[in-house]
């Protein structure tokens, strides 16, 4: 079976998080390349400015705010992009959270907010997204997840345990979504360089910048992968590790962190 990969001439795209880092760089993006994209974020005014910078581009920018956590007006986005031209051809779904988690000072908010975000925003966009496709026929959905997804580490106990659940997830639906002509890919970017990771206490290696992320993805959309993840130098070290007994891998996680020479956070 020929691997569908959504075309600017078959419909919309919807982008999610598109206010910032990651999701605004692939936003403009995807204008640049003809797309039209409706692009969903809180901040009415970033929007706003996104919808600016795209006069004159090859495809157009459309704003359409809103909260992930809010089922109903999700819901309401995605029919508002499937009623009005070709319908929704794509959807990559990227917004999130990132609240680092101490063990000595756990806090259960941080937990609630970041499966509110990061996981159960997906759903809220996904579940609709993907009804309108199956209806159709055809359509892309692509699930940003993280490379933390595919093992633990140093205050990543709620945003890793989300992106983990991201990959399972799509790993899953995808046996389903085979059926009826509706692709599916998870997205493993390694660190890039957005206002999620600045507050990340240790190095971070083979950081990149969100442009550069934004052009690996748009590259991964037009390809055959199930995932897509860079820089594959880096990621791909990540996921072998998770092959490693858990003392050598708490070793080397230690190492390259230096986390047992941080002292204990007090707040």
């Amino acid at each position: 079976m020929t691997t569908y990969c959504a075309k600017a001439a078959d419909g919309s795209v919807w982008v999610t998080g598109a206010s910032s880092g990651i999701g605004r760089a692939l936003t403009m993006k995807l204008a640049r390349e003809g797309f039209t994209v409706y692009a969903t974020a809180r901040s009415e005014d970033a929007l706003a400015e996104l919808e600016r910078e795209a006069e004159g581009l090859a495809g157009t920018i459309i704003a359409a705010p809103g909260d992930v956590t809010d089922t109903e007006a999700m819901a309401a986005i995605a029919g508002r992009i499937d009623a009005q031209g070709a319908g929704l051809a794509l959807a990559v779904f990227n917004a999130g959270v990132y609240l680092p988690v101490y063990g000595e000072t756990l806090k259960v908010s941080d937990f609630d907010k970041s499966f509110a975000v990061n996981l159960s925003g997906v759903i809220n966009c996904l579940a609709p997204a993907l009804a309108r496709m199956k209806a159709r026929g055809r359509g892309q959905l692509a699930i940003v997840s993280s490379v933390t997804g595919y093992g633990g580490m140093p205050t990543s106990a709620a945003y890793g345990a989300t992106k983990a659940a991201l990959i399972n997830m799509a790993e899953s639906l995808k046996f389903d979504l085979d059926k009826f002509g509706v692709r599916i890919q998870v997205i493993n970017p390694g660190f890039v360089d957005t206002p999620a990771t600045a507050d990340n206490a240790f190095t971070m290696p083979a950081l990149m910048q969100p442009e550069d992320a934004a052009q690996r993805i748009a590259d991964g959309l037009k390809s055959s992968s199930f995932e897509i993840t860079f820089p594959r130098r880096f990621t791909y070290v990540l996921k072998a590790l998770q092959f490693l007994p858990y003392p050598a891998y708490f070793a080397l996680m230690n190492a390259a962190t230096k986390w047992k020479k941080r002292p204990l956070q007090t707040e």
